[in-house]
């Protein structure tokens, strides 16, 4: 069956209120760990990780860290307009660009509040920096299909706008966190490795890990590694039609260095352990890459992208992981880039063949999401086995939740 087909009907469960994690526990690693290999499932906590994870392969995550993408003004008439920024226009090359503006930058947002605030007109919010102020400033530029297009500037103009956001804006917890943000979240809610700028909510499966844990890896010579992919809010977007067909995959950056490639390549007959959905979203975004570069060795970098269907539609021979990897680095070598930095709309669902990953660490998933798909893409209709043990075995639901290591059938 052609994902298209699938109806999110048959990738639900009951999810009731307070099995919903509203705050992370005191310790990171504490967090319970159900293990699910070859139709056993087995508990512990993350804390033990490392027993799972074979001495010598390799465990990569997704370093992207987290904005205050939340920014709050209130007119002079005391109405309070909500600005999310989801992400930049085309017009800046990639995230990083574009959270290095200085002075004034573009932004595709969505607006809390629109109905308060007429085209043309300019938001101001100002915040005490040191011995100085900021000045924050908003323009309605115009609407696109669901969000809008907003001009921001600010002084002093030498901030950069990922300076701004630590000052101005706050920390976009998941809607299903039903409490307002506390001081405590702008560090629970981002990985302990995470650096580059550009998220709207954390990679979550890597909320669990600790120095601790990662001095345990280093002794069994696990090899740890980062890829980059910037979440959007597009994760939290609940599938709302009858089947796949209807629903489209929202595009996300993601960046890989040459170096990470070469990595993926030399372990590629041992276990690579990914955690967390993005991390698996993003490695295999670069097998289809490959495929694409293998295929289309002419193509511009600035159209080499990922789309939702590509798995599913591209004809043609198979390539094999190894090759595609290799083409992927002789593309980047010819374009004379020492990393990938594209988009990706990848939907994995049952019937996708994995390339890459061996195993996968994940948190708890919405019932008919896209993040459940890619869990029973992963390890079959045995998602189903493994939920209801943990629903009926009292551990904690999504963000902030507890989390599974699964091994691929």
């Amino acid at each position: 069956m052609h994902p298209k087909d699938l109806s999110v009907h048959d990738f639900t469960y009951e999810l009731p209120e307070q099995k919903i994690a509203r705050y992370p526990l005191p310790e990171r690693d504490s967090s319970r760990l159900l293990i699910y290999k070859e139709g056993a499932i087995q508990e512990d906590i993350y804390r033990n990780i490392p027993q799972y994870v074979a001495a010598g392969s390799l465990l990569l995550f997704n370093n992207t860290r987290v904005v205050a993408a939340r920014l709050l003004f209130q007119k002079p008439t005391g109405a309070v307009v909500e600005i999310f920024c989801l992400e930049p226009p085309p017009q800046y090359a990639d995230m990083t660009t574009a959270m290095t503006q200085k002075g004034q930058v573009t932004w595709i947002c969505l607006i809390g509040g629109a109905s308060k605030w007429k085209p043309g007109q300019i938001l101001e919010k100002r915040m005490a920096w040191n011995d100085d102020e900021i000045v924050l400033q908003a323009r309605y530029l115009g609407k696109e299909k669901d969000s809008f297009s907003i001009e921001l500037s600010w002084t002093p103009a030498s901030l950069t706008f990922a300076e701004v956001l630590q000052v101005a804006g706050n920390i976009p917890l998941p809607p299903y966190i039903k409490r307002t943000v506390e001081q405590t979240d702008s560090e629970r809610y981002q990985t302990i490795y995470a650096n580059a700028e550009g998220s709207v909510a954390a990679p979550t499966a890597g909320l669990h890990f600790t120095d601790a844990v990662f001095k345990a890896f280093d002794q069994k010579q696990v090899h740890l590694e980062y890829v980059t992919l910037h979440v959007g809010a597009g994760t939290f977007k609940p599938v709302k039609s009858e089947t796949m067909s209807g629903h489209p995959m929202h595009a996300e950056f993601i960046d890989v260095s040459i170096d990470t490639i070469n990595c993926l390549l030399n372990y590629l007959d041992k276990q690579i352990t990914v955690v967390g959905t993005t991390s698996l979203r993003t490695v295999e975004s670069l097998y289809w890459l490959g495929v694409k570069a293998t295929r289309q060795p002419d193509c511009p970098p600035e159209e080499l992208v990922v789309h939702q269907w590509d798995p599913y539609e591209l004809n043609g021979d198979p390539v094999p992981a190894k090759t595609a990897l290799e083409n992927l680095l002789n593309y980047l070598q010819q374009h004379q880039l020492d990393r990938i930095i594209t988009k990706t709309s990848l939907l994995i669902a049952p019937g996708y063949t994995f390339r890459i990953p061996n195993a996968l660490v994940t948190n708890f998933h919405q019932p008919q999401s896209t993040l459940l798909l890619l869990v029973a893409a992963f390890i079959g209709a045995d998602w189903r086995k493994l939920y209801t043990y943990a629903l009926e075995n009292d551990f904690r639901f999504l963000s902030y939740g507890d989390g599974c290591l699964l091994f691929r059938h």
